[in-house]
Parts: structure tokens; sequence; C-alpha cells
């Protein structure tokens, strides 16, 4: 009886542990989408521009517009994306497109002052020629700080 419900408990653990797990190529999304943040603070158009797609759109609370605008947007410092704190990220394969979600706080400058704002962001990645390129970044802005 003992054994019995020792085993019980271990495959109730074990399949709630697999549960937990992302797989190989949603964590590879979220480990890219890392990556854009830190090359985003960093101002490393070189990179971005191997990852945005040259189709991609970017929609933030300002405007929206193409990959050659963010890219210059970047490199000229018109937003510095300074500190990203990423609170919650979820990720949907559909084939050769993902879908991540990230819930952040965003500290960026922009036009020489420094705002911070919570957002949620949505990046799509589409999947060419074996690699990831990011398709789509589109910032919606949270009424409140926690996102709630």
């Amino acid at each position: 009886m003992r054994s019995t419900i020792i085993g019980l408990l271990l495959i109730l653990i074990s399949g709630q542990w697999a549960l937990a797990q992302k797989s190989d190529a949603e964590q590879g999304i979220i480990n890219l989408s890392k990556e854009k943040w830190q090359w985003m603070a960093d101002k490393d158009a070189d990179k971005l521009a191997r990852l945005f797609h040259e189709k991609a759109v970017f929609v933030h609370m300002g405007g929206s517009w193409g990959t050659e605008q963010e890219l210059n947007i970047i490199k000229s410092g018109g937003i510095w994306y300074k500190k990203t704190d990423i609170h919650d990220v979820s990720v949907n394969i559909i084939g050769n497109t993902a879908i991540l979600l990230n819930r952040i706080t965003l500290l960026a400058e922009v036009g020489g002052n420094e705002v911070t704002n919570p957002f949620i962001v949505t990046e799509v990645y589409i999947k060419e020629n074996g690699n990831w390129k990011l398709g789509s970044l589109s910032f919606t802005r949270l009424m409140t700080p926690g996102g709630q």
C-alpha cells in the first residue's frame, strides 16, 4: 500500500513537472526575445538588423513604422530602451510562426526624457530558412503599473 501511494505521488509530481516545462522551440523564442531586449538596450543595431524581418512592423505609443525607421530610431537614440524588467512571458508556436507575449516594465529615454511604463508587448516571429525573424513588435500600455 505504501509503495502504491509513493508511486502515485511520484507520477503526479513528474506529470506536473512535465506540464511546466517549455518545449525547446518555445524556450528558444523566449531566449531570443531576452537577447533582443538587451540588444535594444545596447543600441546594437547590427544584431537587431539581422533579427528584424525587412517587412517587420513596430507599433509604439507614438505611432507605427517599419524596420528601417525602427533601426534608425535605435541608432540615433530617439528611443533608448534602457532597461526591460520582464514579469511574465508566454509563447505559442503555430507552424512557422511564434507569438510571444511579455508583461514588462520598460525604462526608456524618449526624446531626451526618461520614462517608465508598464506594457504588454506582442512579438511575432516567423521562421524562414531555419532562422527566426521578428515580424512584429507591438507595445500596449497597461493602465495600472502591475498590469492587473
